[in-house]
């Protein structure tokens, strides 16, 4: 009932010209600048924050939104042309996206990146919509043991994603957990691997990292290659009609609803995020596929699964901020200065005494996300077009954008030797067939899974029955066990098919 009275003064303050104006600004600027490899969202929110000042609320947090929504997508541009994620939640995407671009299909991965990104956008839209409130309070019972379980199962992830060797990927994955560790102790402040170097203290950028990892090591890749195999890529783009079949729109349904659900989810619990969502999607759409052989190959339900998850997290992240005052991630937590700015302080009482303002926000999410579709139609042949390029041409202009983002993201010039750094261990790590994305993995949920897990035996004096106290954590176990049998089972089955196919092979001969 509450909803129906201010759905018709929401509508009334959100359908003006100047907030359709600020929304295609911002989806724009967030399109664009979350495809250049290092300029993250945050970033472009944060340049773009003081435009909102003399704003009102609507208006501000629509060019706001427009820039997170339209940056979830964006990120999947480089990711697919260059095989180097805009934006960390990207990763995921890359998977997929770069080689489905390199066989000649480009316009295809992006339109698939264009259409899961803009149903999960409106679906987390919805989600907020309708579910905030009674979710939020859920979220808002979890405490430091749920976090940790949380990042305990997300840790599951890294056997999905390690490739042909399993023991590789966790060798690549602990190598992950270990450089998270790089920097002051989230409990101490003591230095942690630091070895004398100031700059180290925050810890290790993972935006600047993520240049280094998936970015520069292709630049040196292309260096040790024939001048002749440098441009085949380009010779497919005339070929490239963008056309998706019947059976690839079939086979993206089943992963596009369900990671848009995942990413809702994870989503509303804060302090997770993107990463999280779009890779947690990505192993679950390859769980349950029919055609498991095409995951890392150009998979199309890779794709569609990865981006449908992290642009459903952008509703969902302002679940607890509109109703607790609780921000999912850092972009939202600069929303929620905008907010303050124009004396909105966040909470279960907003709905009551600016509800007005909190559905119009809502709504305008909706509207946020069709307006990307329609920008994203017209801009993805002007992005496909950059495989054109010849690769002399293209290779230094990356490698300058590389270096300016990594610049850019703490503006120090220390921030370009690490990336020097991660592009030369990436190297080297394409030589030991060590996979990368577990690495980038270990990074994101370090962190998080070293702190919660701290915080929940220091609560419990050192005891670790607060693992097993709530529901939520039985909840998570339960969910863990399942992932783990369903790993074990699935390795068996390829071990025993392997072996049948070598005694095959040798009783033919």
């Amino acid at each position: 009932m509450d909803m129906l009275q201010f759905i018709g003064p929401a509508s009334g303050l959100l359908f003006t010209l100047e907030n359709i104006i600020w929304i295609n600004l911002g989806v724009f600027i967030g399109s664009v600048f979350a495809a250049i490899p290092g300029l993250s969202v945050i970033l472009c929110v944060i340049l773009f924050l003081p435009v909102t000042y003399t704003m009102s609320a609507v208006p501000g947090m629509m060019f706001l939104l427009g820039i997170y929504c339209a940056g979830g997508y964006g990120g999947s541009v480089s990711a697919i042309l260059i095989n180097t994620p805009g934006t960390p939640h990207a990763a995921a995407t890359m998977m997929d996206g770069h080689p489905l671009s390199q066989q000649g299909r480009t316009k295809a991965a992006l339109k698939i990146a264009l259409y899961a990104s803009t149903f999960g956008g409106i679906f987390s839209a919805l989600m907020l919509l309708f579910l905030g409130p009674q979710v939020a309070k859920i979220s808002a019972k979890l405490g430091t043991a749920e976090y940790f379980m949380v990042c305990l199962f997300g840790m599951t992830i890294i056997a999905g994603v390690s490739g042909k060797s399993m023991i590789k990927g966790i060798i690549a994955a602990c190598f992950g957990l270990l450089l998270s560790c790089v920097g002051s102790d989230p409990m101490t402040s003591y230095d942690r691997f630091t070895f004398g170097v100031s700059r180290l203290y925050l810890g290790l950028d993972l935006a600047v990292c993520l240049i280094g990892l998936f970015a520069l090591v292709e630049i040196i890749a292309k260096a040790e290659k024939k001048h002749s195999e440098l441009n085949m890529h380009a010779s497919k783009i005339s070929k490239d009609d963008g056309k998706i079949t019947k059976d690839e729109y079939k086979r993206m349904v089943r992963p596009v609803v369900l990671s848009s659900l995942i990413g809702s989810m994870v989503g509303i619990v804060p302090g997770t995020g993107a990463s999280e969502a779009s890779w947690f999607s990505y192993n679950t759409a390859k769980n349950m596929s029919k055609h498991k052989e095409e995951f890392g190959k150009g998979s199309v339900e890779g794709i569609a699964a990865a981006e449908a998850a992290n642009n459903a997290v952008t509703g969902a992240t302002l679940i607890p901020l509109l109703t607790l005052g609780i921000p999912g991630d850092g972009v939202v937590a600069i929303m929620l200065s905008a907010l303050m700015i124009n004396g909105l302080n966040p909470g279960l009482s907003l709905f009551t005494t600016d509800g007005d303002i909190m559905y119009a926000i809502m709504l305008g999410l909706i509207l946020v996300n069709i307006f990307m579709f329609i920008q994203g139609k017209f801009l993805t042949s002007l992005f496909a077009k950059v495989v054109a390029i010849p690769q002399q041409i293209l290779t230094p202009i990356i490698v300058i954008f590389c270096f300016a983002g990594a610049y850019s993201v703490n503006n120090n010039y220390f921030d370009l030797s690490v990336a020097l750094v991660f592009g030369l261990m990436a190297w080297l790590m394409r030589k030991l067939e060590l996979p990368a994305v577990p690495v980038l993995l270990g990074m994101v949920l370090g962190n998080m899974t070293e702190t919660n897990f701290r915080r929940a035996l220091l609560i419990s004096n050192g005891s670790p029955s607060i693992f097993f106290s709530s529901v939520f954590c039985w909840i998570f176990i339960g969910l863990i066990a399942i992932v783990v049998f369903s790993i074990i089972r699935s390795k068996i089955k390829e071990t025993r098919a392997a072996k049948t196919a070598t005694q095959e092979v040798s009783s033919n001969g």
